[in-house]
């Protein structure tokens, strides 16, 4: 419980950075493309830090590994997801384009898990 809400401060604050030099120091380095899937990886990982900040919460009264499951693929969606479309924008390298699926798969897996675990216990 603890720990997602930590990693959740953390992605946090990571996102509005990583917004913000998106916006200021990549504007006229990359292309308007870039910058477009750079924004999708900052507003994924923070649509996704709120989750993990919501399951971190709905820990605190329900333990069960559904819950801990869908932190974890949150986090794992947000290292995938963002941080390969973070890699791929300023580079253009097409590998980590394709890890990018990946990610999305894990945020849909840690939505699943945290659905159920609502259904379930609460």
């Amino acid at each position: 419980m603890k720990l997602f809400l930590i990693l959740a401060a953390l992605n946090g604050f990571l996102s509005v950075a990583l917004g913000a030099f998106g916006a200021h120091g990549l504007e006229g380095k990359v292309s308007e493309k870039g910058l477009e899937q750079w924004g999708k990886a900052v507003d994924y990982q923070m649509f996704h830090t709120v989750a993990l900040f919501v399951t971190g919460l709905l820990m605190s009264k329900v333990q069960t590994g559904l819950m801990t499951g869908a932190g974890w693929f949150f986090i794992i969606g947000i290292l995938l997801f963002s941080g390969s479309l973070y890699i791929y924008a300023p580079t253009g390298i097409k590998t980590f384009a394709m890890i990018t699926p990946v990610g999305g798969l894990a945020f849909l897996i840690g939505w699943v898990l945290l659905g159920y675990a609502i259904i379930k216990f609460i």
